[in-house]
């Protein structure tokens, strides 16, 4: 974040993009407050991504929030919102409106999907693969079980 700060000036980026959503990790204490919350049933999700976003972001700029969130989150930075001026935005994939015209790409060989797959296992190793997505060993970023295989 600092070499960050150098390059731009000490603004910060024009646009800041939150894709984690209620699942976020963080090494402050904050995240420590986050999990009491949720685990009580207090708040439903994690937003360290999303104010770490809001907190990065200069003046003026812009924040999608584009991370799966079920509900309230607690300690969410409304005021640096406001003083910041940040135009912030969300929304989800519109399945809806994409999955037909992704799936038609796909059948003509348009689209390749094999780079979205790290990890590829077979059904007996489906709480390996699980472990090893959930602790992100190994690189995993999607691990793929496959029955019969």
């Amino acid at each position: 974040m600092r070499k960050l700060r150098e390059r731009t000036g000490g603004r910060g980026p024009d646009v800041c993009i939150e894709a984690v959503g209620m699942e976020a990790h963080s090494d402050s204490p904050v995240h420590l407050y986050d999990q009491v919350k949720q685990q009580l049933r207090l708040q439903t999700d994690r937003p360290a991504a999303v104010r770490q976003a809001i907190h990065a972001c200069r003046k003026g700029g812009t924040v999608f929030v584009l991370g799966v969130f079920a509900g309230a989150v607690d300690k969410f930075p409304l005021g640096a919102v406001i003083n910041k001026g940040l135009t912030v935005r969300g929304a989800q994939q519109h399945g809806q409106r994409y999955i037909p015209m992704l799936l038609d790409r796909l059948a003509a060989g348009e689209l390749s999907t094999a780079h979205l797959a790290t990890h590829t296992v077979p059904l007996d190793e489906a709480p390996r693969a699980y472990e090893m997505f959930k602790e992100k060993n190994d690189g995993c970023v999607r691990a793929v079980i496959r029955p019969g295989s």
